[in-house]
């Protein structure tokens, strides 16, 4: 799944975390360059607009490449029109996961399994501001934390890409 050069192929999901007052959900879009959070929401409810929000912060964020890859997996939103012309517009290529298949979108899964576990199962949290406050942990994980296997953050990964 590394792919060599920035903006090329992207990929996004959606996962839950529980607080004493219901579930909220958290959507990343992560650049398969470097491993590098582009973008992440969090949000009360599991929509379509939750993750079109996401991925119109990245696509403003970096530089539009035409023809990019956005992988996720067949979650409704994902399926859904709003996606699709936000696809459209922004020029990117869909790409879903087989139906059931989550190592299919391994990525994202990675990046939520070291999230989780580094960070959101080490507490309970009460309420979505303290979910937010958390949630800080990309800028660490984006911009410090060292990849084991290669000695560098996702951002200097991604740096020396460019």
């Amino acid at each position: 799944f590394a792919q060599p050069f920035p903006n090329r192929f992207w990929a996004t999901d959606i996962t839950y975390i529980p607080t004493a007052k219901g579930m909220v959900y958290l959507c990343a879009v992560l650049d398969l360059c470097g491993k590098m959070v582009l973008a992440y929401r969090i949000g009360g409810d599991m929509t379509a607009s939750l993750v079109t929000d996401t991925v119109r912060d990245a696509c403003k964020k970096e530089k539009v490449a035409d023809g990019r890859i956005l992988h996720s997996d067949q979650g409704s939103q994902y399926t859904s029109q709003a996606y699709f012309d936000l696809s459209q517009e922004s020029h990117i290529q869909p790409s879903m996961s087989s139906p059931g298949c989550p190592y299919d979108n391994a990525a994202m899964e990675n990046f939520f399994g070291t999230l989780k576990t580094e960070c959101l199962y080490r507490r309970k949290f009460s309420c979505r501001a303290e979910v937010e406050q958390a949630a800080e942990y990309v800028r660490f994980y984006n911009y410090e934390r060292i990849n084991l296997k290669n000695g560098l953050t996702p951002f200097e990964i991604r740096s020396k890409a460019v």
